[in-house]
């Protein structure tokens, strides 16, 4: 294994490297089937600059986000963008770093709200695949300098460089949150109840659908004042109505643990079906639901995200043929990924534009080389 301590020492690696490279942050998200010798990240650790009245944050790769997250959270602040973590879901040990993070373009169930993991990242660092070190973006949001290379890192998952520094806009914590909650809903109710509750003007940052006939619960999260969440929640309850009887939960310790398995899919770890991610229109997730009677469920994001746990082996694709969007298969045999193929296969032109990236920032193929097409 390679292991850089410095930026430096990573280029040189990269420069010197005899044939391909699996670059690794904290070894928690090992989606899909790469080869060659592994180059980590860990070794570039620590926060550079953290400055709260500028709501940003600067950290090396391997930084772990669980000290990102302290580091915030004793200032009263947080990733708006509720980053998921693998662990539960993959049954991988190790620790997610901020680096992975970006380049997995890692985003829960507050995505709805505030964006995904690449809106909130500012600037970056990387070394592309020649070893040279390149910089895009700065540390104020004011700089919008250059070429968005930023958000193409964000979810390249190191295939055009390996990234050595992040820079991200960071948001104050809520002073309170409460959950509603529906049960019983069949997919087509939940998605009409949740893209309501999403039209509607009281700022819902989570919502999410799990489980199946009376045992089905749909989840609606507000965020924000105390002085506001009343209003909000009852608001809101009198618009979810129609759509059944409204529990109200006054969140605390109960309700982050209960918004974490929803972002880290927690209910679908630990069992031996292939997992998909899957992203559609909401308005179309209760015929993907359809399709997949047979499978586990969990819609986020209003349904515009799906994740689902089939019989290994399974191809999701052919069974949700001429549905709109995208299914990545996150969790499966290696053996599998081979047989299907971990990312879904891009059309004609965008798969031009991507070999050129590529070809631009990783000209000798040594970068997680076959893992995105």
């Amino acid at each position: 294994m390679l292991r850089p301590e410095n930026e430096d020492e990573l280029a040189e690696m990269v420069r010197g490297a005899a044939g391909p490279l699996r670059i690794e942050g904290g070894g928690t998200r090992p989606v899909g089937v790469t080869t060659g010798e592994v180059l980590s990240t860990a070794g570039l650790s620590g926060i550079t600059l953290y400055e709260p009245g500028a709501l940003t944050l600067v950290a090396r790769a391997g930084t772990p986000v669980a000290e990102v997250e302290a580091a915030l959270a004793a200032e009263g602040q947080r990733l708006p963008f509720e980053p998921m973590d693998h662990r539960a879901l993959m049954g991988t040990g190790g620790a997610p770093t901020m680096g992975g993070m970006a380049a997995a373009n890692a985003s829960g169930p507050r995505r709805i709200q505030a964006g995904a993991c690449r809106d909130s990242l500012i600037g970056v660092r990387f070394v592309d695949g020649t070893g040279a070190v390149v910089k895009n973006g700065g540390r104020v949001m004011k700089n919008v300098t250059g070429y968005d290379l930023v958000k193409l890192m964000a979810g390249a998952r190191g295939t055009l460089g390996v990234l050595s520094e992040v820079a991200v806009k960071v948001l104050p914590r809520p002073a309170a949150q409460v959950t509603l909650r529906l049960r019983g809903l069949d997919a087509g109710r939940a998605v009409q109840a949740m893209s309501a509750a999403l039209g509607s003007p009281y700022e819902v940052t989570g919502a999410a659908h799990r489980g199946q006939g009376a045992a089905a619960e749909t989840l609606l999260r507000l965020e924000g004042f105390e002085s506001q969440i009343a209003h909000r929640r009852a608001a809101l309850s009198e618009l979810m109505a129609p759509y059944g009887a409204v529990e109200v939960e006054d969140d605390g310790a109960a309700g982050d643990a209960l918004w974490r398995e929803i972002r880290d899919v927690s209910g679908l770890a630990a069992a031996e079906e292939d997992v998909w991610r899957v992203s559609v229109r909401p308005s179309d997730a209760p015929e993907a639901a359809r399709r997949l009677e047979a499978a586990r469920l969990l819609f986020d994001w209003g349904g515009g995200l799906i994740w689902a746990a089939t019989d290994p082996g399974l191809d999701l694709r052919a069974a949700l043929a001429g549905v709109a969007g995208h299914a990545t298969l996150v969790r499966a045999a290696p053996e599998t990924h081979a047989a299907l193929g971990t990312f879904a296969p891009e059309a004609p032109p965008l798969a031009a534009i991507s070999h050129g990236l590529r070809a631009r920032f990783d000209p000798r193929g040594i970068l997680n080389p076959g893992l995105m097409g």
